[in-house]
């Protein structure tokens, strides 16, 4: 769509993000999705068919599971990740567990087992407050950073260290535990906004402060994620923050699931992404995507949900309609996508629907008999639109055949 269509006051003070950027996507549907309350853990065949959708999106990294928590996930995480190297998908799996000898020996040996050394994350919580509640102390910390990252080092394994809780803990021991893991192997580094703490400004603050203060003058090629939760409602706009602030990979889930309000939402990331001309890829299976976890886990897409929603291309407002319908009749898809949507449908697959209801014109019921190739004769036009002014909500299509056949019938 030409500029001089649309001003775009969100580029004045010059774009936060350089276009160029290459930004990485790590999926954490399976594994931290999972732990929300109101979710069903889906069945093997399931995961693998959501697999295949991450895959199709152009998704970087997968976290396949947590192997030390029980058998039935050491088998999931194995069957997923043979799925990952015998389909030869773009995709990598990834496997995650805690600073723990077990969980380590667990990621460990289910590498050994696939034959292929997957990069595992491990975890530590980090902030005062944990400290505090635990009887830790940073040496502790420390300590047990340097086991544990060296433990899967030792064994061939790319590490990516994780401290939880990291947007509410002081710089010092940021710092300290993070140095540590350097020098212990670790070539990943995550930075958790654990309980969805931070604001945009405060991602980027933290970002910022690590790779001056840790990954610089460590000399080393680290790579820096940045795992957002969404309790205050900003994850996404924390991931672009802390993308605009140099991290290079971003965590997220299929529809925000997650401990308690869940993490950043793939699908938004993903929009956001492609608005700003940072990723350039298909996204049509995004919708796919997105109802086959849903179907998964037992979640239900609220109608309101942005870009997958049900309403979210659907408008029964006369106004708007008529806008939309002129754009079709100038033969200019795009342009009905943008005149009220600043998501633009047609990049993900979907397209601009009209209703007809008690706030509809008749420009809403002859589009939507056109769209269906039904004659739209005064009288039909007509008698669907009273009906419409005299209902609460929108007409569904047996009571608008029903109204067409009843006017052919008199």
């Amino acid at each position: 769509m030409s500029d001089d269509l649309i001003h775009d006051w969100n580029t004045y003070a010059g774009p936060e993000i350089p276009s160029s950027l290459r930004v990485m996507l790590l999926d954490e549907t399976l594994r931290d999705g999972l732990q929300n309350p109101s979710v069903r853990d889906p069945s093997i065949a399931e995961k693998i068919e959501i697999l295949h959708l991450m895959d199709a999106l152009g998704i970087d990294l997968v976290n396949v599971g947590l192997p030390g928590a029980g058998p039935r996930a050491m088998a999931d995480t194995e069957a997923l990740a043979r799925e990952i190297f015998g389909s030869r998908m773009k995709l990598r799996p990834h496997v995650g567990g805690r600073t723990h000898r077990q969980d380590i020996q667990a990621m460990i040996e289910v590498c050994q087992r696939i034959g292929h050394a997957m990069e595992c994350s491990m975890f530590l919580g980090s902030s005062p407050i944990r400290r505090l509640v635990e009887d830790w102390s940073v040496d502790h910390l420390r300590r047990v950073t340097e086991d544990s990252v060296k433990m899967a080092a030792d064994a061939g394994l790319p590490v990516m260290y994780v401290t939880e809780d990291t947007t509410r803990t002081d710089p010092e021991t940021v710092v300290a535990l993070y140095s540590s893991a350097i020098r212990a192997g670790a070539r990943a580094l995550v930075l958790a906004d654990t309980v969805g703490h931070a604001t945009p400004r405060g991602a980027y603050n933290l970002v910022k402060f690590v790779i001056d203060s840790v990954v610089k003058p460590s000399g080393k090629k680290i790579r820096v994620d940045w795992h957002g939760h969404n309790d205050r409602g900003l994850a996404v706009a924390n991931s672009l923050a802390a993308i605009a602030a140099g991290a290079d990979q971003i965590h997220g889930t299929a529809l925000a699931l997650g401990e308690r309000v869940g993490n950043t939402p793939m699908e938004l990331l993903l929009v956001n992404l492609r608005l700003l001309g940072l990723i350039d890829r298909d996204l049509s299976q995004m919708k796919k995507y997105s109802e086959a976890v849903a179907r998964a886990t037992g979640t239900v897409i609220p109608p309101n949900y942005p870009v997958v929603g049900q309403d979210a291309f659907r408008t029964a407002t006369g106004v708007h309609a008529a806008a939309i319908a002129k754009a079709y009749k100038k033969g200019d898809p795009e342009l009905a996508n943008l005149i009220y949507s600043a998501v633009p449908a047609h990049l993900f697959g979907l397209e601009q629907v009209i209703e007809i209801g008690p706030l509809s014109g008749r420009s809403n019921v002859i589009f939507w008999l056109e769209k269906r190739g039904l004659p739209s004769t005064d009288e039909v036009v007509e008698r669907i639109f009273a009906a419409a002014k005299q209902s609460s909500r929108i007409l569904t299509e047996d009571e608008i055949l029903a109204l067409i056949h009843s006017s052919a019938a008199r």
